[in-house]
Formats: C-alpha cells, structure tokens, sequence
C-alpha cells in the first residue's frame, strides 16, 4: 500500500498507482477521526481522475459517519471558500498544475484554511494505522454502522455561491470596455472564470475551457504562457489571464503578449493597495522563491517584504501572524486575506483587471519597469528521495562556495519539492551567463549525490 506523506500542497502523486482508491478511502476515514466533524465537503478538477478518488475518499468520510457534500467541480479556492461560510472543513481533489495522470488531496479546517502541519501530522498517524490494520484502541474498521453511515449528497449551490463571491470582489466596480483572453487551463477554472469575468462586463475570448479530463494543463494556463499570449495578440485583447488546473494560481500577459509573473503581480498590487491605504503594515509577504528584483521593487517604494518558506499556507500563517493583507509567490499564488483564506487565482485576475480600468492605462504601463528582474535560473533535479537532501553534505558545501562566490550580488536557494521528485535549485546572479554555470554546477552535484 502507498505511504504518501504531506507535502507543501496536500498529498500527491501519480493517481491509482501512488494515490489509489484505497489509499483515499483510508485517507477519509482518518480526516474525519482527526477533524471530528459531521459533515465535509469535497471539490475537485477534471481530471479523469477525480471521480474516483473523490467517491473513495467519500466513501472513507462516510464509513466514520460523516455526511459529505459533493461540490462537483470547483476551484480549490472556491472549496475553501464554501468551507469558511460554511463552517465545515473540506477536500479538493486535484494536483494543481501537474499533468493529468497526477491527482492529489488537499484538506481545510472549517474556517476555509489548509490544515495546519501538526493536524496533518495527526492525521497521516490515523492513515498508518488504518493501513495496518491496527489503531491504538484495536483493529481497525467501521467506527459507524446502521443509521450511522454517513450520506453522500450533491452540495447546494457551491459554484453559485463563489461566483457571487467573486463578482462582489470588485464592490460594484465593473469592467466595462475591456477585452480579456481567459485561459482556463482545461480545468477548474472552465467552470466560473469565463462567466464571472463576463457577468462583470468584459469581453472575454475563453481559451483551453473545454475540458475531457486528460487536458488539464497540457500546453496550456498559467504553466504555459506562450499560448494565453498568442491568443491575446490573436484578438487584440487588452490582457490575457491563465490560471493552473485548480485556480489557485495566476499568471497574466499585457497586451503585447509579454508575460506578467507571480512577482510583477504582487508588486503591482502592494504598490495599488499602498496608494489607496489598503495596505495594513506597509508590508507584503512573500517567500525565498521571489526574484532579488521584486526586494529592490519594494524597498525603492517603502515597502517591507516579509520571507517564508515555499507554500500559500506559509504566506497565509506570515499574513495572519501580523495582521497583514497581501502576499503571493513567483508562481502566481496570490493571497488577498481580507477576501480569501488561500491563493485564488480567478480571484487575482478580477482585481488586476479592476486596476488596469481603475488606472485607465495598459497593464503593460503599470507593471513595466516595476521589478527589474535579476537574472534567475531555476532547475528541477530529479531524485529519487528529495528528501535526502538535508543530510548531503556535499551539495551544502558547494551550495556555501557558490553563495560566496555571488556575495550580495546573487542568491542560492536549494531545496526538496514538497509535490514532487524533484531538488529544486535557483541561483540568481548579475548575469545570465553566470547563473545558468552556477546552477548547472549545483545541479551535477546534487544529481551525484541524491541520484542513486
């Protein structure tokens, strides 16, 4: 049986080969052990997978006598925000931007938020159990028979009530006059992007929103700029937004067809919220993986940047922890806490659309010249146990002679995925030329010492 463990973004991996049924199935049950609750939701993408994970996953919840909500396909973002006005904790059944053949799950508590580490600490303790057979008060099995099998039921009105949500974001602010490419990834987003955006007055031209289940991703959303691009150059569009399988994540294309990042985004809009005062702290949050260049941005503008690990749940607890309102990642992972309680990539793109018409000018102007990029190469290492990383003492020692080397004119960041089999590096240097030398020398070795 699979022993998937947490990672930066729920479990994940291939699906019925690492995430089978049984493993959701018993996943299930231990989520609602741990959490306690008599009722859950549960959303998902659309990938081929996801019905049948989804329905053993159900099947775990109800065995433990929890009645289950089916909220069909929605964002993971919409999930979270059903569970916050519901007060129910919930499940998304997706594996964000990987390709189709991946499947995971994310768990919320009942106010909306990705379950804390030492909740999923416990409730990975409660998986092994059930998947040995043995819990600490005896064998495993049915904690419910008879009337106490919990149902299974469709969810009343789970789209319905985000996209409400979502054209309330602008506080009856529209977007009249504005032509927008919406590139829904062939995922979640196909069902409510599209709309909302329209429902708010724009012109939309939807791309890749035809879903059959083994498209999700391919070629396509915020993994693959280049086509949302093309299509806004195609239709003469004033700006094209892609998001990833779920819609967690944004990135956005300007009218000429160049790309706008995670970090040009989350400049642009800690700038705006600071003109408007709308910025708690003058502080934005952001983790290690931001470009030096989106640093430089913040402090020329007197705005402080707080650091966390990779992950919108680290982002959310830095936003928490201070009072703060805005954070985000590279990735296109924006989270606006005073409207959501995870990264909303639809989200994102209605408030960078309501600037762009706020400020009656391109995207290209407000976000031009904002960040000024230093260069930046990032790898994916495979390896068979990233997490063998932190006992590699090689690699460390050639990660040190390369921070030494770039002194505060670059950066090394090394670190294992937390969704993936990879070692991600990132090395940002002065030049191009020697940030790629620096991470390809980075990357031989940690492929020599983790590779076998």
């Amino acid at each position: 049986m699979p022993r998937l463990r947490f990672g930066t973004d729920g479990l994940r991996g291939v699906a019925n080969a690492d995430l089978t049924p049984e493993l959701a199935l018993a996943l299930g049950r231990a989520a609602a052990r741990v959490l306690g609750a008599p009722e859950v939701l549960i959303g998902r993408d659309t990938r081929r997978s996801g019905p049948l994970l989804q329905s053993a996953l159900a099947a775990g919840f109800a065995a433990e006598g929890a009645g289950v909500l089916d909220l069909g396909v929605l964002p993971t973002a919409g999930v979270a925000y059903c569970a916050a006005t519901r007060g129910l904790p919930a499940a998304m059944v997706s594996a964000s931007h990987n390709p189709f053949g991946d499947n995971g799950i994310k768990l919320f508590d009942a106010a909306g938020i990705k379950l804390d580490p030492a909740t999923e600490h416990r409730v990975e303790g409660v998986l092994d159990a059930l998947l040995d057979g043995v819990l600490p008060d005896g064998p495993a099995g049915p904690s419910a028979v008879g009337e106490r099998v919990g149902t299974v039921a469709p969810g009343s009105d789970g789209v319905a009530d985000y996209r409400a949500h979502l054209v309330g974001a602008l506080d009856g602010r529209r977007l009249d006059g504005l032509r927008v490419v919406v590139d829904c990834a062939n995922g979640a987003a196909s069902a409510v992007a599209p709309d909302v955006v329209a429902a708010l007055g724009a012109v939309v031209v939807a791309v890749a929103a035809e879903p059959n289940g083994t498209n999700i991703n391919h070629g396509c959303g915020s993994t693959h700029p280049m086509a949302v691009a093309a299509a806004v150059l195609q239709h003469g569009a004033d700006l094209g937004l892609a998001f990833d399988g779920d819609a967690d994540r944004l990135i956005a294309v300007d009218h000429g067809g160049d790309v706008v990042d995670g970090d040009t985004l989350l400049a642009l809009f800690a700038v705006d919220m600071a003109e408007r005062g709308e910025l708690p702290g003058n502080a934005v949050v952001t983790t290690v993986m931001s470009n030096l260049g989106f640093h430089h941005a913040m402090a020329h503008r007197g705005i402080a940047v707080r650091e966390t690990p990779v992950g919108d749940r680290q982002v959310l607890a830095a936003l928490d922890a201070e009072g703060l309102a805005l954070g985000g990642e590279q990735s296109g992972h924006i989270v606006f806490r005073h409207r959501a309680t995870t990264g909303d990539g639809i989200l994102t793109g209605l408030l960078l659309a309501d600037a762009v018409v706020r400020a009656g000018q391109p995207l290209a102007d407000l976000a031009g010249g904002l960040v000024e990029r230093v260069p930046q190469v990032l790898l994916n290492v495979t390896v068979p146990d990233p997490r063998r990383l932190d006992g590699a003492g090689e690699v460390w020692e050639t990660v040190a002679a390369i921070a030494d080397e770039l002194g505060d004119a670059g950066r090394v960041l090394l670190r294992p995925s937390g969704t993936e089999p990879f070692v991600r590096v990132m090395v940002e240097a002065p030049t191009e030329e020697r940030a790629t030398d620096a991470a390809n020398r980075l990357a031989k070795v940690v492929e020599g010492a983790l590779g076998g």
